[in-house]
């Protein structure tokens, strides 16, 4: 027992350390509330995010101060990744849980049919961890009408997720001895180049190129008409590939309010961009920056990742045309525009909407099939997506092929796989094909559980599993179905968010006896 305690201290140390840093950060909904207090929308109260900022800095300190940190081994790191990511879901939750959204949404909906709700912890629980993981799905309806400093935390989740949440951790409290791993466990399972040698400096780097992006784009959409507010909340999910909305309509919001946003097409370019680059990896966005402008196609994965973005589109496109018709150029760019807007975000696993996927009469047959094979592929490897990432499917392809080509070569000759000239050991290899099935098992187990508890057809169930998986949101069945989805079913897509969104491994551990003796 005594042994077993030694091993977990520095475990539980961490995860208070966390605890500590976070509890800071929920302060800053308390900013906003400040300022939109009195408005026109009714806000929540301070307490809200008070609360739960003393909880979790209380609890952090006790584990901070009781247990000894040290020097983490890879199973330990992965241990507080997936405990740390548990236990800050566990708090950010508890701003929607105490902000009685019911009343607050019914009060502001004048005449409305909406009836009072209470959200329930496992609801929001559900929404926090769909935040922090940048998966998108919400257990929320009446978002136009929701508390500003509760929109505005809803969003932060999304953004704080984007790059990981240690990530940020190393940012603000840098622990040379356990770094490297703390990173490693949350990071990416497959060989990916860093901007800089040091892991402080990656992700020094690193953040500053996302905060950057998050700027930009929330300038280029408020110089496009939308209030500042809103546009900080749609660059914060933009380029952290998260798709919540201050809008129950998603960004199909602004088209069908074109007397307030006239540039709404403008709009929906300068969010599609901002999807794309959070879509592709941080480290060719580094390269950019120096000014090796090859970066956006020098590498087998970016060039795969155009060609899938093009493909997709094109094949989703061609779907929608053949069935609706075009009568006129204008009619061809809104529906072209319709179709990137939404292979964009299913691809870069965003989630956001112009139409909605899982309605009829839109989009049909083929692109949605199309549509749910990008939601499995996902962004690129070292970038904010999730799904399984272009590079892995670049990885198994190759290795598909090496297969095929020594069934015709002579048993003596061995054939090497390299992507970008560089070797690709076999542990590599068994490593994605190991990743791909767990993968492939959880979308199953996921589709399984759905179908069991609900009256979902097969695909709409497989669909709802492979969103959860790949970090997207959106899915085959409506999001006021996904709403009305039974306890377990929601457990079972909470364990599918995390477990994508930290790539399987640190969820699995947690259910492994060795790694906690």
């Amino acid at each position: 027992m005594r042994n077993r305690f030694n091993h977990l201290a520095p475990v539980f140390g961490y995860v208070g350390t966390l605890l500590m840093v976070f509890s800071a950060i929920m302060l800053l909904p308390v900013i906003v509330l400040v300022f939109t207090a009195g408005g026109a929308v009714r806000e929540t109260s301070a307490d809200a995010y008070l609360v739960p900022a003393l909880i979790c800095l209380v609890i952090g300190s006790i584990l901070n101060f009781t247990f000894r940190k040290g020097s983490l081994s890879a199973s330990q790191s992965m241990l507080v990744c997936a405990l740390g990511w548990l236990a800050v879901s566990a708090v950010g939750a508890m701003p929607f849980w105490m902000s009685r959204l019911g009343p607050v949404i019914v009060e502001a909906r004048v005449g409305s049919v909406l009836d009072p709700f209470h959200i329930s912890y496992l609801d929001a629980y559900f929404e926090a961890m769909a935040g922090f993981t940048t998966t998108g799905i919400t257990m929320f309806q009446g978002l136009d009408f929701f508390p500003p400093s509760l929109l505005f935390w809803r969003s932060l989740t999304q953004w704080l997720g984007g790059l990981g949440i240690l990530s940020f951790f190393i940012l603000v409290l840098f622990s040379a001895g356990s770094a490297h791993t703390l990173y490693g466990a949350e990071g990416h399972k497959v060989f990916s180049k860093r901007p800089r040698p040091g892991i402080f400096n990656t992700v020094k780097i690193l953040w500053l190129i996302y905060v950057s992006f998050t700027v930009v784009l929330a300038v280029a959409l408020h110089i496009s008409g939308v209030p500042l507010f809103d546009s900080l909340n749609l660059a914060f999910t933009s380029v952290s590939t998260g798709g919540f909305a201050p809008y129950d309509e998603s960004i199909g919001y602004f088209a069908s309010h074109v007397s307030e946003f006239p540039h709404y097409r403008a709009i929906e370019y300068i969010i599609i961009a901002g999807m794309l680059a959070g879509g592709i990896s941080f480290v060719v966005h580094y390269r950019l920056l120096r000014g090796r402008i090859n970066a956006l196609w020098n590498t087998g994965e970016i060039r795969l990742w155009w060609a899938i973005v093009a493909g997709g589109t094109a094949l989703v496109a061609f779907d929608v045309m053949r069935h609706t018709g075009v009568t006129s150029a204008a009619e061809f760019e809104e529906k072209f525009r319709a179709c990137l807007f939404q292979a964009v975000a299913v691809l870069t696993t965003t989630g956001f909407r112009t139409k909605d996927i899982s309605a009829q009469g839109y989009f049909f047959g083929i692109s949605k099939q199309v549509l749910l094979l990008l939601m499995i592929v996902g962004g690129c490897v070292g970038s904010t997506s999730g799904g399984i990432k272009v590079f892995r499917i670049q990885l198994l392809a190759k290795a598909l092929a090496a297969e095929v080509g020594q069934a015709v070569r002579p048993r003596w000759a061995v054939r090497v796989l390299r992507t970008d000239g560089e070797l690709v050991h076999a542990g590599e290899v068994r490593r994605t094909a190991g990743l791909f099935f767990a993968w492939l098992a959880l979308i199953a187990a996921g589709g399984i559980v759905t179908a069991a508890f609900s009256t979902h057809t097969a695909y709409e169930s497989i669909s709802g599993m492979v969103s959860a998986v790949s970090n997207i949101g959106p899915c085959y069945i409506s999001a006021a179905d996904l709403i009305r989805l039974h306890p377990v079913v929601k457990v079972t897509y909470i364990l599918g968010m995390l477990a994508g969104r930290l790539e399987i491994l640190p969820v699995l551990l947690l259910f492994n006896r060795r790694a906690w003796t």
